[in-house]
């Protein structure tokens, strides 16, 4: 189990997760601008309607869906609910973020998730398809009906347009609906091993949303339903989860600056070339990875005693161990991450002397 044991996270610099800073200062000051203007609620302001005009520019398609949500749980829980009638389930790689960090939302809406083992990270077409075989005496088994995958994933890979394709055809040849978790979609299509666009993947999937919270945003999430069925009462189950917020207003203006041009993109970038300069030093150390560094999670194999030496003066989780002497451990860097600090943490890894 993932632990941060040790000191308070406030006197060491935190590699801990992608949302400890707040919002990037143009979001703040977009915020300011907008703090006393009057604001119809529920997401039906004048700033929640530039926001989605913003983000349909970048997907290149004007006839989509758009609503904002609070938070991660509440966009996976909410866009699956909204897609299943009760009898339906979810397939997900056991190491997804609906199964392992989100407390059994997804099951306590009546959904049962079908685990299948990943493939560094990823659901791949024979992985869905021995889940379908193995999900098959209906009315006795839940029916599959929902593939989620994540984009970055939870190791922090991405999926190329040739693995997504597959799996696109893979669901409408077998009537399956295919979401995506955009938690870190922005890490993922700045990644240095993209392919994929935005429009790419609307057009790929049936449902995504695009992650603000670990991008710059101080909370919030945009959730964009491609197909006029599924998006019809999309907000009543919104307001059934507790997440259509009166002052909806927040999010619409911190995506709109976000998506004004391309301060989204350029913030996920930024964090990925910090995860990349602690890649690099692991590896120039003599270290290994436990999944190849493509955005900006770092999971790296080190020594316990190196991990103790980096506690005096970092947080982050102790991911798994590997035997006695050995820890994976989890890095995550932000657009704001500091640059003396990610110095200071390679030159205690190149260093170190057992």
């Amino acid at each position: 189990m993932p632990n941060a044991a040790g000191l308070s996270p406030k006197e060491r610099y935190s590699f801990l997760d992608d949302y400890s800073e707040g919002a990037h200062p143009l979001v703040l000051e977009a915020l300011i601008a907008s703090n006393t203007t009057q604001e119809t609620g529920y997401g039906n302001d004048r700033y929640s309607a530039e926001a989605r005009r913003n983000i349909r520019l970048h997907l290149g398609r004007d006839d989509v869906s758009i609503s904002f949500v609070p938070s991660g749980t509440s966009a996976n829980a909410i866009s699956i609910a909204a897609c299943l009638r009760p009898h339906e389930a979810v397939i997900a790689a056991s190491s997804g973020h609906i199964v392992t960090r989100e407390t059994g939302a997804v099951e306590a809406s009546g959904h049962k998730i079908i685990n299948v083992a990943p493939q560094n990270g990823k659901l791949t077409p024979e992985s869905i398809i021995k889940a379908l075989d193995d999900n098959w005496h209906y009315p006795h088994m839940a029916k599959p009906r929902l593939v989620y995958i994540s984009n970055a994933t939870e190791v922090g890979t991405v999926y190329s347009k040739a693995e997504l394709t597959v799996i696109k055809q893979l669901c409408e040849e077998r009537d399956l609906l295919l979401f995506m978790d955009g938690a870190r979609i922005g890490a993922a299509l700045t990644s240095t091993v993209n392919d994929l666009t935005l429009g790419d993947i609307l057009e790929l999937t049936d449902i995504f949303w695009i992650g603000g919270t670990k991008n710059g945003a101080l909370l919030g999430e945009a959730v964009v339903v491609k197909h006029p069925q599924l998006a019809q009462d999309f907000e009543f189950y919104v307001k059934q989860h507790g997440s259509l917020l009166a002052k909806s207003r927040i999010m619409g203006v911190e995506f709109a600056e976000l998506f004004r041009e391309n301060l989204y993109f350029d913030l996920a970038r930024r964090a990925n070339a910090a995860a990349e300069k602690l890649s690099r030093s692991i590896v120039g150390a003599g270290y290994t990875l436990r999944a190849d560094t493509e955005t900006n999670q770092v999971f790296a194999i080190l020594p316990l005693g190196l991990v103790k030496k980096l506690q005096q003066d970092f947080v982050f989780y102790v991911w798994e161990k590997c035997g006695a002497d050995w820890a994976v451990v989890r890095l995550l860097t932000t657009w704001a991450t500091d640059v003396g600090q990610l110095e200071m943490f390679n030159q205690t890894v190149l260093s170190w002397v057992p």
